[in-house]
C-alpha cells in the first residue's frame, strides 16, 4: 500500500502544479477579450482568431483544472443523504463512485476523444469561421483533461481505501484555512481602510 500511496501522492502533486499553471490561461484569455473588445470599438476592427483563441484557453483552463479540482474536494456533491451518514458509509460511497461511475466514464472519453484529436491533427482541420485557428489544440484538451481526472480519481480512491485501512488521517476533511478569496477579500478590505485613513 505504500507504492500506492507514493502514486497518490505523485499524482496529487502532479494535478496541483497544473491547477497553479491554469490560473495563467484563465488570465489570458481575460486579457485577450478586453483587448479584444478595445480594439474592436476603437479601430473598428477583429478576428475570429481572438474570440477562438479566447474559447480555447477557456476550454483548456475548465479542462486541464478538472482534476484540481477533484483533488481539493470542489467538484459538486450532494450530500443530501450521504451527509447523514457515517464517515465509512461516505467513504464507501466515494469509493463505489469513483469505481464505478468516474473510472469508466474517463475511460469512455478517452476511448472516443484520443482518435477524434489524432483525425483533427493529421487532418490539419481548422476552424470554418474566416481567419479562424486550427482545431486540433482544443480536441485535444478533452482526452488531456480527462486523462488528469482518471488518475486523480485513481489517486482519491488509493487514499479512500487507506483511510478504510486505517493508514491515513481522512481525506475528505477540509484543512481549516481561508481560501484564496476570503484572502483577497480580507486584502481588498485592508487596503481600502488604509486609503480611508488617509
Amino acid at each position: 500500500m505504500r507504492g500506492l500511496l507514493k502514486l497518490s501522492g505523485a499524482i496529487d502533486w502532479l494535478n496541483a502544479q497544473v491547477g497553479k499553471w491554469v490560473l495563467w490561461l484563465i488570465l489570458a484569455s481575460t486579457a485577450i477579450s478586453g483587448i479584444n473588445a478595445v480594439v474592436r470599438k476603437i479601430f473598428n476592427t477583429s478576428s475570429n482568431a481572438y474570440l477562438e483563441v479566447q474559447w480555447y484557453l477557456f476550454a483548456a483552463s475548465f479542462m486541464l483544472a478538472a482534476g484540481y479540482t477533484l483533488l481539493n474536494g470542489e467538484h459538486v456533491r450532494i450530500d443530501v443523504v450521504a451527509g447523514r451518514l457515517s464517515k465509512r458509509a461516505q467513504i464507501w460511497i466515494d469509493i463505489v463512485g469513483f469505481a464505478f461511475f468516474l473510472t469508466p466514464m474517463c475511460l469512455a472519453v478517452l476511448y472516443f476523444g484520443i482518435p477524434f484529436f489524432l483525425q483533427g491533427f493529421r487532418s490539419g482541420e481548422m476552424s470554418s469561421n474566416a481567419g479562424g485557428l486550427i482545431r486540433w489544440p482544443v480536441y485535444l484538451m478533452m482526452p488531456l483533461g480527462f486523462f488528469l481526472l482518471q488518475l486523480q480519481g485513481l489517486s482519491e480512491l488509493i487514499k479512500r481505501i487507506a483511510f478504510l485501512r486505517g493508514l491515513i488521517p481522512d481525506p475528505t476533511a477540509k484543512h481549516e484555512g481561508k481560501s484564496a478569496e476570503e484572502e483577497l477579500a480580507e486584502e481588498i478590505r485592508r487596503l481600502a481602510e488604509q486609503e480611508n485613513k488617509a
